[in-house]
C-alpha cells in the first residue's frame, strides 16, 4: 500500500459530537478493519472496548490506538465461538466503558476450502465464527441499550455472497444471512429506539488480505480495480467511517439497511 494512499484515509475526518463519551464495543478489534474501527471510535472520544481472539494482537492494538489518539481502548481476549465466554467479556467491557450505545459486530474469517472438503463439523465452526456470535453479542446488549434509551448495532457483512465468490461457500452463506439478521433485528428492536444496520465491504486491503494476495495471486491488485468504478483500493478507514456515521445521531432514522462500500464493483 502506498503511503500517500494511506495518508488520504487517515483517522482525521468528520467529527460526530453525539459520539463523544459514548460506550462502544467492537468484536474482532485486534487487526484489520476491526483495529481501524477501534481507532476511529477512540478518535471520536468514545469509551471503547473490543473483543479479540489473540491477547497479543489486542495489546498491540490498544497501545497503538493510545499513541495515535490519546484514548486507550479496553479489551478482552476471548473466542467468540464460546457464547458464555463472549457474554462475560461483553459484560466486563461494559463495566469499563459505561453504558454501551454502539455495538459493531465485526469479527469474521474468510478462510477458503474446496466444496468437496467441507465437513459438517467445519461448516458449523465457520458459521459460529462468521454469524452466530453477531446475534448473541447483540442479544447481550439489548437490555443495556434499552435502559440507556437508544442504541446502534452495526453488523459486518460482505459483498462476496452477492456475486457468489467461489471457495468459501460457508462464508458467503453466513454473510448473506447477516442481511436477514439485520432486517429482522431492526424490526424487533425499533420500538426500543435501537437501530440495526449492516455494512457490506468490497475487497479491503488489510495486511492479511495483502499478504494472501501476494502469495496466491500477484496480479489481483490491478485486476480487481478493473471491476471497480472508482480506481482506488479500499482500506480499513473507508469502512470505519461508514460505521461512525451509522453509530452517530446523524443517522438517527436509518435502520434495517445494508450499506455497500466497495468502490462500485460491477
Amino acid at each position: 500500500m502506498h503511503p500517500e494512499l494511506i495518508a488520504r484515509v487517515a483517522v482525521a475526518g468528520a467529527s460526530y459530537s453525539s459520539l463523544d463519551g459514548q460506550g462502544v464495543i467492537v468484536t474482532g478489534g485486534g487487526s484489520g478493519i476491526g483495529a481501524s474501527l477501534v481507532e476511529h471510535f477512540c478518535a471520536q472520544g468514545c469509551r471503547v472496548g473490543f473483543l479479540e481472539l489473540s491477547a497479543e494482537a489486542a495489546e498491540a492494538t490498544s497501545e497503538r490506538v493510545l499513541a495515535n489518539t490519546g484514548n486507550r481502548p479496553a479489551f478482552a481476549a476471548v473466542d467468540l465461538r464460546d457464547i458464555d465466554a463472549m457474554r462475560g467479556a461483553v459484560a466486563a467491557l461494559a463495566d469499563q466503558t459505561g453504558p454501551v450505545r454502539v455495538l459493531v459486530n465485526n469479527a469474521g474469517n474468510d478462510d477458503r476450502m474446496p466444496l468437496e472438503e467441507v465437513t459438517p463439523e467445519y461448516w458449523d465452526d465457520r458459521l459460529a465464527v462468521n454469524l452466530r456470535h453477531q446475534f448473541f453479542a447483540a442479544q447481550a446488549l439489548v437490555a443495556p441499550m434499552t435502559q440507556a434509551g437508544a442504541g446502534s448495532i452495526i453488523n459486518m457483512g460482505s459483498i462476496s455472497w452477492m456475486f457468489g465468490a467461489p471457495g468459501l461457500i460457508f462464508y458467503t452463506t453466513a454473510k448473506a444471512a447477516i442481511m436477514g439478521l439485520t432486517k429482522s433485528m431492526a424490526r424487533e428492536l425499533g420500538e426500543r429506539n435501537i437501530r440495526v444496520n449492516s455494512i457490506a465491504p468490497g475487497w479491503v486491503l488489510t495486511e492479511r488480505q495483502v499478504e494472501r494476495a501476494k502469495r496466491i495471486y500477484q496480479d489481483k491488485f490491478a485486476d480487481y480495480l478493473t471491476r471497480q468504478c472508482l480506481k482506488e483500493h479500499l482500506l480499513p478507514p473507508d469502512i470505519a467511517r461508514m460505521a461512525l456515521f451509522l453509530a452517530a445521531d446523524d443517522s438517527r432514522l436509518i435502520t434495517g439497511q445494508t450499506f455497500i462500500v466497495d468502490g462500485g464493483v460491477v
